[in-house]
């Protein structure tokens, strides 16, 4: 059976009903109260390219059939989807529990993704082959040996941005790419710490956006939710590079310029200080070029990110105006097409050529 992807749900549902079917897992459900005092829930769903909420009223047959279904029950929706700017909808809704080859089909994940994601980690492996210094090289090597399985199943965020399994390498991919060229306009940047610092910035969610190794739904865990990707990343770096000091590869380290010690330190502090500002998370402030650096790329890629989601989500207001996608702070414009040469226009042949 064929079934719709959640992004391509997203991007098609509309004021006008669009009958789909879709299978996704069930992440998580949460029980609230309306004003009037009645029980529903929210139900979260998820699949290889992102998740949705769905509420389920009292008095709606779903609502007493989600009770009965644990987190990770992957099931078939059928429905008459719309969106707002609230999210998904769905109107006569049924389901079915998945089993068999369409059980097995749906792990599998969506190909379009799992294809960027394998294009994406080569990206990584490619980059960070190219860094020369011996004690970040070394580093980079045994986080990718020892937890590279689990890297490539995180999520980049529970929400917002690349929020789905494998969205943390897509991120990563993505600022390394763009860190090289920053790295090519501003040559005094020092590259194999900005580099080092891309893959290592967001490895406390590793905890705290993490996936099983089979399906879809993103958990929660107590060091994620007691400490957070920030220092738990800086405990991980901090463990990893010791791990690395005591090993062969670092006899020959003690003469290197600039010190160990100092490399360590940088790049601790590209960590600290990634979200920019204390009120956003930062332990600390950027305080060198690559923060600076790693803070504005970091930010420019979940942005652009948002916006193209947005693009294919939000209701359009007027012509090529689009209504206001949280967290973005404004409506959308449609953006403008790159430039395209005219065609060339055949000149008709003079009296000359036609004989």
């Amino acid at each position: 059976m064929t079934f719709f992807t959640i992004s391509a749900l997203k991007e098609q549902a509309g004021e006008q009903a669009l009958a789909a079917v879709i299978a996704c897992e069930l992440q998580s459900r949460s029980q609230r109260q309306t004003k009037a005092g009645k029980p529903y829930l929210v139900l979260t769903f998820a699949d290889a390219t992102g998740s949705f909420n769905l509420n389920a009223w009292s008095d709606a047959p779903l609502f007493e059939a989600a009770q009965g279904m644990p987190d990770g029950t992957v099931v078939r929706l059928d429905s008459e989807w719309t969106q707002n700017q609230y999210g998904l909808n769905a109107a006569n809704i049924s389901w079915e529990r998945l089993t068999g080859e369409d059980l097995e089909a749906f792990y599998a994940g969506d190909a379009a993704t799992a294809e960027k994601q394998r294009h994406d980690w080569d990206t990584i492996l490619t980059l960070l082959a190219s860094v020369k210094d011996p004690r970040l090289s070394a580093l980079a090597k045994h986080f990718i040996d020892d937890l590279g399985a689990k890297f490539r199943r995180a999520a980049a965020a529970r929400k917002n941005h690349h929020a789905r399994r494998g969205g943390l390498t897509e991120h990563v991919a993505q600022m390394m790419r763009t860190a090289d060229l920053v790295c090519s306009a501003y040559p005094y940047l020092n590259r194999d710490l900005l580099l080092v610092g891309v893959l290592f910035h967001d490895c406390g969610k590793l905890w705290e956006n993490q996936y099983p190794e089979k399906g879809f739904a993103q958990g929660y865990t107590l060091h994620g939710e007691m400490l957070g990707h920030i220092p738990l990343g800086i405990e991980l770096v901090n463990k990893l590079w010791r791990d690395v000091a005591e090993s062969p590869v670092a006899k020959g380290w003690l003469p290197l310029e600039p010190p160990t010690e100092t490399v360590r330190l940088h790049l601790l502090h590209l960590i600290a200080s990634h979200h920019g500002e204390y009120q956003f998370g930062s332990p600390t402030l950027p305080r060198t070029p690559e923060a600076i650096a790693l803070h504005y790329i970091d930010n420019l890629d979940a942005k652009l990110e948002m916006m193209k989601d947005a693009y294919s989500q939000a209701g359009e207001l007027a012509d090529g105006i689009y209504e206001k996608q949280f967290p973005l702070p404004a409506n959308l414009v449609a953006p403008l097409p790159a430039f395209e040469e005219p065609p060339l226009i055949a000149k008709p042949a003079s009296d000359d050529q036609l004989f």
